[in-house]
C-alpha cells in the first residue's frame, strides 16, 4: 500500500526526534573506528581530505561518496549505486531503470550530470561507466557559478579513477545470474608512476543477457453508463544480448614550478541484438478502433560508440594566482536496425516495418579558469566556457517496402552553441562565517529541423546569481548551518528539438489513434526553464566520522516543459487527424521538500550495541504545476519521497562482512493535464552482500540484488468525449545474484 504524505511526515518527525536526541548527547569521546565513512585513505598525490571532511569544508552543500561505498554491494551498474544515495531516485522497474538518475524526484533533465567536472555529451548514460571505473561521486544540492547553473534539482559529478603516487593493479572477475541467464564481466585498474608522470587506466568488459516481460490491459468505458466498449489484452517479451568494452585513462604530469598537465581519453563501445515478440487480443471489440495487429516478431540490432578526449593544463601567474585551461572533443555514434513482422488473427502477414537509424552527436568544449587567493580570506575564481553540440539524425522507415515520413527527408539535424562567463568569491569572513557568492551569465542558441527542411532557431540568455553561506555556532564545533539562494535553468535537449515524429504501432496511421496511443514528435521552438531556489541545511559531524543532516529546499520554475497531447492534422495521415505528443512550455511550477541523512556506528551511539555501521536517508517531496487543476498536479515523475535504510557488520570470529539495504519509493498519482492522469506503483528494492577476505590481496564478494523481485505496474488514464480510456502495464521484475573475485596483483 502506498504511503500518503501524512505517513511520510510522521516518519520524518520520528527521524527528527532521533536527530535531536543524538544532538543532545554528551558522551565521552570514542576512538575513531574504521567505518566506511572514516577518513582512512590517501587517494591522490598529496593529502586529500576524507570524504566527510571535504563535505564539511565545502561552502556550497556537497556530499562525497568514495570508493568504499561505491564498491560495497558489488553493483554491476552505476545506476544501482546511485539509487541508494541521499535524495536520488531511479525510474522504472527495479534492476532495469527507465532513464537518467534524478535528484529531489524531479525528472532526469533537471539533474546535471558531470563527468570529471565536465558536462556529459548528449546521449550519455551513467550505466555506460562501470562502478569500478569511478573514484568518487559528488552530489551538489545547489548550483555554483563554477559547476554550472543547468542544475535545477542539483548536480551529480562522477569522477573517474585518479592517478596517485602508489602502485595499483586490481583485477575483478565475476558473473551475474538472473532468470536463468549468466552475464560475465571483467574489470581491471592499473596505476603506476614514471618519473614525473602518473599513469592510470581502467578497463571494463562485459557480456549481458537480460529478459523483459510485460502484459498490458486497455479498457474503454462509457462514462455515463459504465459499459465497456473495448477490452484489449497485450503481452510482450524480449531478450537483449549486449557486449561491451569501456576504457578510460588519466596521464598526469607536474613539475616543481606548479605546472601540470592531464590527458583523459575515454572509449565506450557496445553492441548487441534484441529479439522480441508481442500479442494483442481484443476480447471486447470496438469496430472504430481495431488493433493494428494480432501478433508481432521483431529482430533488432544496434551498436554504440563514444570517443572522448579531454586535456587540462595548469600553471601559475605569480604566487597567488593559478590559470587552468581545458579542452575536450567527443563523438558519439548510434546505429540501429529493426525488422518487425506483424500478423493478423489468422496468422497471415499484415505489415512489415523496416526501421533504420544512424545518429551522430559531436561536441567540443573550451574553457579557461583563473583562481586567486586574496587578502582577508577571499578566494576568487573567474572563467569562460564555450561549448558546441550538433546532432545529425538519419532515419529510414519502410512499411511493406514503402517509405514513410518522406516530407522530413532522411536526414535531420539539431545543434546548440553555448557560452558562459562566471565569477565567484569564497570568503572566510570570520572563524564562524563563510560565504560563497557568484554570478554566471550563460547564453545558448539552439536550432532544430522539422518538416520540409524548415529550421527553427532559439536564442536565450540566463543570468544566474548564486549565494551560499555557512555558519558555525562555535569555530571548533562540528555543527553548522548552510543556506543557499540560487538561480538555475534547464535547456531542452537536442532530441526534443528534432521535429521527426515517432509513429505508434498499436494504432498506426493512416487511421485514427487515441490519446494513449499518440504519435510523438519534437518541438524546435522550446524555450529553457528557469528556476529560483532556496536551500537551508543543518549538519552535525560526529567525532567518529559519521554525519547527521536535515535539508530543506524549494524551487520556483517558469516556462515548465511538459509533453502535451493534442489532435493535429498531420502530413503522415492525410485527411485523418491524429493525436500527437509534443514537448511544450506550459507555464509555472513549484517544488518543495525536506531531506534527512544519518550515517554512524551503532556502538558509538548506544552502550553495549554491536559494531554495526548504519546508513539511512529519507527525502519527502511536494510539487504543484500551475494551470493544471488538482489534486495530484505535481511535476511529472516526482514521487512523494524516497527512503533508504542500510547496515553493515563485520564478524569478529571470521574475515566476513555482511550488509544490506532497503530502498523504498511510495506509489503516487500525477495529473498530467485536465483530462489525463498517470499512476506509478510503490517500489521496494532489497539488496544484500557478503564479503569474505581471504588475505589482503584476495577477497570474494557475493551480492544479491532486488531480492523481492516485485512486479512493476503502471497506469495511464484519459477521459474525453464521454469515454474513459485506461491502459495498465505490468512489467516483471527479476532477482539477480553476482559472485566476484577481487584480486590485488
Amino acid at each position: 500500500m502506498a504511503f500518503r504524505f501524512a505517513n511520510w511526515l510522521a516518519l520524518a518527525v520520528v527521524l527528527c526526534a532521533g536527530h535531536a536526541s543524538i544532538y543532545a548527547q554528551t558522551a565521552p569521546p570514542v576512538a575513531p573506528a574504521a567505518s566506511a565513512s572514516a577518513p582512512q585513505r590517501i587517494d591522490v598525490t598529496g593529502n586529500r581530505p576524507s570524504d566527510t571532511e571535504q563535505r564539511r569544508q565545502a561552502t556550497a552543500a556537497k556530499i562525497v561518496i568514495g570508493r568504499d561505498e561505491i564498491e560495497r554491494f558489488g553493483d554491476s551498474t552505476t545506476s544501482e549505486v546511485l539509487k541508494r544515495l541521499p535524495g536520488i531516485t531511479m525510474p522504472g522497474p527495479a534492476g532495469r531503470g527507465g532513464g537518467a538518475p534524478r535528484m529531489r524526484g524531479m525528472a532526469g533533465a533537471y539533474t546535471q550530470i558531470l563527468l570529471d567536472g565536465e558536462r556529459v555529451p548528449p546521449g550519455f548514460s551513467v550505466d555506460q561507466i562501470a562502478p569500478e571505473q569511478i573514484e568518487r561521486i559528488e552530489i551538489l544540492r545547489a548550483p555554483t557559478a563554477e559547476t554550472g547553473a543547468r542544475a535545477i534539482a542539483g548536480t551529480i559529478n562522477i569522477v573517474l579513477r585518479e592517478g596517485f603516487r602508489k602502485r595499483l593493479n586490481d583485477l575483478r572477475i565475476g558473473t551475474q545470474y538472473e532468470d536463468g541467464q549468466w552475464s560475465p564481466g571483467l574489470n581491471w585498474t592499473r596505476n603506476d608512476t614514471l618519473g614525473d608522470w602518473i599513469v592510470n587506466g581502467s578497463l571494463s568488459a562485459f557480456h549481458r543477457v537480460q529478459d523483459n516481460e510485460s502484459t498490458s490491459l486497455t479498457r474503454h468505458e462509457d462514462i455515463a453508463t459504465g459499459a465497456t466498449t473495448l477490452l484489449r489484452e497485450g503481452t510482450a517479451f524480449s531478450r537483449d544480448r549486449r557486449s561491451g568494452l569501456n576504457a578510460n585513462g588519466r596521464l598526469q604530469w607536474h613539475d616543481d614550478r606548479g605546472m601540470s598537465a592531464v590527458l583523459q581519453p575515454l572509449v565506450i563501445f557496445s553492441q548487441g541484438d534484441t529479439a522480441s515478440r508481442s500479442t494483442v487480443n481484443d476480447s471486447v471489440v470496438d469496430a472504430t478502433n481495431p488493433a493494428g495487429f494480432a501478433s508481432s516478431r521483431t529482430q533488432a540490432n544496434g551498436r554504440f560508440t563514444l570517443l572522448r578526449l579531454n586535456a587540462q593544463f595548469n600553471h601559475r601567474l605569480g604566487d597567488n594566482t593559478r590559470l587552468e585551461w581545458r579542452a575536450g572533443v567527443g563523438n558519439a555514434h548510434w546505429r540501429n536496425a529493426s525488422l518487425r513482422d506483424e500478423f493478423d488473427p489468422a496468422g497471415m502477414p499484415s505489415r512489415n516495418v523496416d526501421d533504420r537509424t544512424d545518429t551522430h552527436d559531436r561536441n567540443a568544449t573550451l574553457s579557461a579558469k583563473a583562481s586567486s587567493t586574496l587578502a582577508e580570506g577571499h578566494s576568487l575564481v573567474a572563467g569562460l566556457e564555450l561549448e558546441s553540440n550538433r546532432r545529425a539524425d538519419a532515419r529510414t522507415t519502410l512499411w511493406n517496402g514503402v517509405p514513410q515520413l518522406t516530407e522530413f527527408g532522411d536526414n535531420l539535424s539539431a545543434s546548440s552553441r553555448r557560452y558562459a562567463l562566471y565569477a565567484q568569491d569564497e570568503w572566510n569572513i570570520t572563524p564562524q562565517w563563510a560565504a560563497h557568492a557568484g554570478l554566471r551569465v550563460e547564453g545558448i542558441t539552439t536550432e532544430g529541423e522539422g518538416a520540409n527542411n524548415v529550421v527553427d532557431r532559439n536564442a536565450s540568455r540566463v543570468v544566474t546569481p548564486l549565494l551560499h553561506a555557512v555558519w558555525r555556532p562555535d569555530p571548533k564545533s562540528r555543527d553548522q548551518v548552510r543556506a543557499s539562494l540560487t538561480r538555475s535553468y534547464r535547456s531542452p535537449n537536442l532530441n526534443q528539438l528534432i521535429g521527426r515524429p515517432g509513429l505508434n504501432n498499436i494504432d498506426p496511421p493512416p487511421g485514427a489513434n487515441t490519446e494513449l496511443t499518440a504519435d510523438s514528435a519534437g518541438n524546435p521552438k522550446l524555450r529553457p526553464e528557469v528556476a529560483i531556489g532556496i536551500d537551508l541545511a543543518l549538519e552535525r559531524y560526529l567525532p567518529e566520522g559519521g554525519v547527521l543532516s536535515a535539508n530543506l529546499f524549494a524551487r520556483r520554475i517558469t516556462d515548465l516543459i511538459r509533453n502535451v497531447v493534442a489532435r493535429e492534422d498531420v502530413s503522415w495521415s492525410p485527411g485523418v487527424p491524429r493525436f500527437v505528443s509534443r514537448p511544450q512550455n506550459i507555464g509555472d511550477a513549484a517544488s518543495q521538500g525536506v531531506e534527512f541523512e544519518a550515517k554512524f556506528r551503532l556502538s558509538d551511539m548506544l552502550d553495549d550495541a554491536p559494531r554495526v555501521d548504519v546508513r539511512a536517508n529519507l527525502s519527502l517531496f511536494r510539487s504543484r504545476v500551475q494551470g493544471i487543476p488538482g489534486p495530484d498536479n505535481r511535476l511529472a515523475e516526482q514521487p512523494g519521497g524516497t527512503l533508504n535504510a542500510g547496515a553493515d557488520y563485520r564478524l569478529r570470529s571470521m574475515p566476513l562482512t555482511i550488509g544490506g539495504n532497503v530502498n523504498f519509493t511510495p506509489g503516487y498519482d500525477i495529473r498530467l493535464d485536465t483530462n489525463r492522469w498517470a499512476v506509478q506503483p510503490a517500489k521496494t528494492v532489497v539488496d544484500a552482500y557478503a564479503l569474505w577476505v581471504v588475505d589482503p590481496a584476495l577477497q570474494w564478494r557475493l551480492s544479491l540484488g532486488n531480492a523481492l523481485a516485485q512486479d512493476y505496474q503502471t497506469q495511464t488514464r484519459v477521459e474525453s468525449n464521454g469515454i474513459r480510456e485506461t491502459v495498465t502495464n505490468n512489467a516483471r521484475s527479476y532477482l539477480s545474484m553476482q559472485l566476484r573475485l577481487e584480486m590485488k596483483l
